[in-house]
């Protein structure tokens, strides 16, 4: 739930409180989210599931496009983390894009800082678009290297995109010995190909998702985080997964 810091206003996540107390009473493993949302809705977080702050970002959509981006910064410290009491931290590694080495050095820097109480650190790992020397981001090779130079630099968690089958998202987990998640993106066209994704990056060897807009926008946000649940945990089918979708209520 980090995405409005970058979107602004995003269908869904009018009402975060409301979005909280939807998935954390689903079930759902933890929440990665903002400085803001965090400090508005403590008494809901801390304490009472496992709670990531996201520590850097970039500028906003009005200005430049995601993946595509001249400036990266960190805007929250190690210490904020600390007085906010969250669980773990989130930043991102760029590779190949122009802020590559800046946020490799956001990396490096809040790795070493949570040393010293072994507060965990998800790099969000990425190869970025556009760029020549990476003519399809979503292949298995430049996404592998994006996880594995993310491990190098000492991230406790690695959090990439699926590469659209089990068999190459093997080479992503097979070359990071750090646990792998999967990114949602955008929303998918429909829940079915969202598990779709799910099951097979699981198969891959991938430990569970980071999934924002993919729970939030839909109809049904607890029946997503039992779909999601089924599959990471108790190794479900799809088909099976599917049948978690009860109609919300009303």
């Amino acid at each position: 739930m980090d995405h409005a810091r970058t979107l602004g206003v995003t269908p869904g996540s009018e009402d975060p409180g409301k979005v909280l107390e939807r998935v954390i009473e689903a079930g759902a493993d933890g929440i990665m989210t903002s400085y803001g949302v965090i400090k508005h809705y403590r008494e809901r977080l801390i304490g009472r599931i496992p709670t990531y702050l996201r520590l850097d970002g970039g500028p906003s959509k009005y200005r430049e496009d995601w993946l595509r981006y001249s400036e990266w910064s960190l805007l929250h410290t190690v210490e904020d983390a600390r007085r906010l009491g969250v669980d773990g931290v989130c930043v991102m590694g760029f590779m190949g894009g122009p802020v590559e080495m800046r946020t490799y050095g956001i990396c490096a820097r809040v790795i070493g800082d949570c040393r010293q109480d072994g507060l965990p650190v998800m790099v969000e790992a990425l190869p970025c678009q556009q760029v020549e020397r990476i003519p399809d981001p979503l292949a298995a090779e430049p996404m592998a290297s994006a996880a594995r130079i993310a491990f190098e630099l000492g991230a406790d968690i690695v959090k990439t995109y699926y590469t659209g089958s089990p068999e190459s998202f093997r080479q992503v987990v097979r070359n990071c010995p750090a646990p792998v998640l999967i990114a949602g993106g955008t929303r998918m066209d429909t829940i079915e190909a969202a598990l779709k994704v799910v099951h097979g990056s699981v198969a891959g060897g991938g430990v569970g998702v980071v999934f924002g807009r993919n729970i939030w926008q839909s109809q049904n946000p607890a029946g997503v985080v039992a779909a999601l649940k089924a599959i990471i945990h108790d190794g479900s089918s799809v088909a099976d997964a599917l049948l978690l979708m009860a109609p919300p209520a009303r």
